[in-house]
């Protein structure tokens, strides 16, 4: 029974191929954060109060970084 591999390796794999692609980590950053911001919204349905307390972060403070990824 093959497993797969954990997040760690998965992340670090990741992160390996950005890095040999030339991908800096000022656009790593922004780009995992959109994904990480649409992927809970998702998840939440759209509810953007709800996405803030999974995220732990301000509801204004999620829609300012909503704005910034062009998710609004």
């Amino acid at each position: 029974m093959s497993r797969s591999p954990t997040l760690k390796v998965r992340l670090q794999d990741l992160v390996g191929d950005m890095v040999r692609r030339g991908i800096r980590l000022q656009e790593a950053h922004e780009q995992l954060e959109r994904q990480f911001l649409s992927e809970v919204l998702a998840v939440c349905e759209g509810n953007q109060s709800r996405a803030a307390e999974i995220l732990e972060i301000h509801r204004n403070t999620l829609r300012r970084k909503l704005h910034h990824h062009g998710l609004l």
